[in-house]
C-alpha cells in the first residue's frame, strides 16, 4: 500500500540524511493523517490507495498555487523550493496522459453528447474528466475542450 510505503521513504531519507526528501515524507505522513482525523477515523489508521492519491493530488495542487503565487510575488528563492517539493511528491502519483490521449477519447465523447458550442462546455468538462477517471490533469483536459470548442 501507498501508505506504508511513504512511511518506509521516511526511513531511507532518514539513513541517506537526505532533508528536503525527509521534510517532504513528513508533510506527506501528516496530510493522510490529517485526511485520516477530517473522515472521522483513527489517526492510526490508514488510509487506502484511492485516498492516498486524493491526498497526493491535492498536495501537488496546493504547491502549484504556491509556486503561483511565489513566482508572482519574485520570490523566486521559495518558487524553486516548492518545485524541488513537488518533483518529489509527484512520483507517487500514476503517470498522466498527454494532451494528444486526452483529444482522442475528447473528440470521441463530443460527438457522444453531441457538444457544438461552448455553453456545454462545463458539461463536456465534467463527463471527460469522469471518464478519464484520474488518468488525466484537469487543467490539460479544459485546455484540450476549450480547444475543441474553439
Amino acid at each position: 500500500m501507498l501508505h506504508e510505503e511513504i512511511e518506509g521513504e521516511i526511513k531511507k531519507a532518514m539513513l541517506a540524511h537526505d532533508e528536503l526528501k525527509l521534510n517532504v515524507m513528513r508533510s506527506i505522513v501528516a496530510a493522510f493523517t490529517n485526511e485520516l482525523v477530517s473522515l472521522k477515523r483513527k489517526p492510526q489508521d490508514t488510509l487506502n490507495d484511492n485516498e492516498c492519491l486524493n491526498v497526493i493530488k491535492r498536495l501537488v495542487r496546493q504547491r502549484r498555487d504556491s509556486i503561483d503565487q511565489f513566482t508572482k510575488g519574485g520570490r523566486q528563492d521559495l518558487v524553486e523550493s516548492e518545485v524541488a517539493e513537488m518533483k518529489i511528491i509527484e512520483t507517487y502519483l500514476p503517470a498522466t496522459m498527454s494532451r494528444e490521449e486526452i483529444k482522442k477519447v475528447a473528440i470521441q465523447m463530443k460527438d457522444k453528447l453531441t457538444v457544438t458550442d461552448k455553453s456545454k462546455a462545463g458539461l463536456f468538462v465534467g463527463s471527460l474528466i469522469k471518464e478519464l477517471k484520474g488518468k488525466a490533469d484537469g487543467a490539460d483536459v479544459k485546455a484540450v475542450v476549450d480547444e475543441l470548442l474553439s
